[in-house]
């Protein structure tokens, strides 16, 4: 079945790369295990599989179905979401290269660029994404070769202009990268806004249940497209059959449960909002955030991940420990609801740095529960 590219995003996420098996006619592929692959004579490769690091036909039809709801020409599926990170940022970078970051990211994210690449010549400068003048200044003074955008960003939900941060990067000559793991191509759309490559975790919200590691590239300039292709198989960090399978299973679903998730977090962070017990609420679709307007631009929701700020940090803390429909634990993105406390779970890496977390910060990540039960058990916490 040929897929016409411009179809819908959900048909796209249902139906990219999943034709039905051509030996059996099953609607749903199947999961291909094996490591080796029968070779008609030396080097005669069937569809190109010769062993299971360097292609796998579970994995093809995940980096297919990739690239279609991203709206790329090249995808490349890893073993985590930091894997995929590794991999770009080694195929774009020299030592002595500079990467431009959001001072607001991922914990992960600085560690890998301040602790792994760090000793091995990349440098490292950070800057408020979300300001465009902080942006272009910073890249006036030294031209970075790489500009990394989160947005929203990891906790504080900042909102940056993907369109006005690729022209500032591209005038300097830098690429431009941004994850959208928060976001998802359900909701946002990097690559039609001027960014060079997209990143994801799609432990997340692609996954989407809480059961599959995995990272995710896509993009369209062919040159570099091969560079990461030959550090994936080099290296090796790919994902295996099963989490392909189980990615791509997520995925299909994606479209409804981002809008599932989208209303449950716009109906939570209304409601903290207005709380006498809350400091701040960090949440793109409130009318107080600051970068609402830009969101509703280059959005299409506002996703479900709300940060909250308490009056100190042992108030945040106790509420953290206090739910019970949100579970206590990290990372983000599945059909249940968590409940996280950034600094000293999924950002302690970057205590003591410009990226810390404050400790005042929760972060909710809302499931597809009855919003219903959702806000009493948030109520209940706040009494704690």
């Amino acid at each position: 079945m040929t897929l016409d590219s411009a179809r819908g995003f959900a048909s796209l996420a249902v139906h990219a790369g999943q034709d039905p098996d051509a030996a059996t006619g099953a609607v749903i592929p199947p999961v291909h295990f094996s490591t080796t692959y029968a070779q008609d004579g030396i080097g005669g490769l069937r569809q190109g599989y010769e062993y299971g690091r360097s292609g796998n036909p579970t994995r093809t039809a995940l980096q297919l179905q990739l690239a279609a709801i991203e709206g790329g020409a090249h995808a490349f599926s890893f073993a985590s979401g930091l894997a995929a990170e590794d991999t770009l940022l080694r195929a774009a970078l020299e030592p002595g290269d500079e990467v431009l970051l959001g001072d607001d990211v991922y914990g992960g994210t600085h560690r890998l660029l301040s602790r792994v690449l760090g000793p091995w010549g990349v440098r490292l400068r950070v800057v408020d994404m979300s300001d465009p003048d902080a942006v272009r200044a910073a890249v006036a003074a030294r031209p970075p070769r790489l500009l990394w955008v989160e947005t929203p960003s990891n906790p504080l939900l900042r909102i940056t202009d993907i369109s006005g941060l690729a022209r500032i990067g591209h005038d300097a000559g830098a690429l431009v990268v941004v994850d959208n793991t928060f976001a998802t191509p359900a909701l946002q759309q990097p690559l039609s806004l001027g960014a060079d490559v997209v990143v994801h975790s799609t432990t997340k919200y692609l996954g989407g249940h809480s059961d599959v590691v995995g990272g995710a590239l896509v993009l369209n300039d062919d040159a570099l497209a091969e560079r990461i292709a030959f550090l994936q198989y080099a290296v090796g960090a790919v994902s295996g059959p099963l989490d392909a399978w189980l990615t791509t299973r997520g995925i299909k679903t994606l479209a409804v449960r981002m809008q599932r998730h989208s209303e449950n977090g716009a109906a939570i962070a209304a409601f903290l909002e207005g709380n006498e017990r809350v400091a701040r609420v960090y949440y793109p679709g409130l009318e107080s955030h600051p970068g609402r307007e830009l969101a509703a631009r280059q959005m299409s929701g506002f996703g479900g991940i709300v940060s909250v700020a308490l009056e100190s940090g042992e108030a945040a803390r106790r509420f953290a420990e206090s739910t019970r429909l949100f579970t206590l634990a990290e990372s983000l993105g599945g059909v249940e609801s968590l409940v996280n406390y950034p600094d000293a779970m999924t950002h302690a890496s970057v205590r003591g740095t410009e990226a810390a977390v404050p400790v005042e910060i929760v972060r909710l990540s809302v499931g597809i529960e009855d919003a219903a039960d959702l806000l009493a058990d948030i109520e209940q916490a706040l009494a704690r």
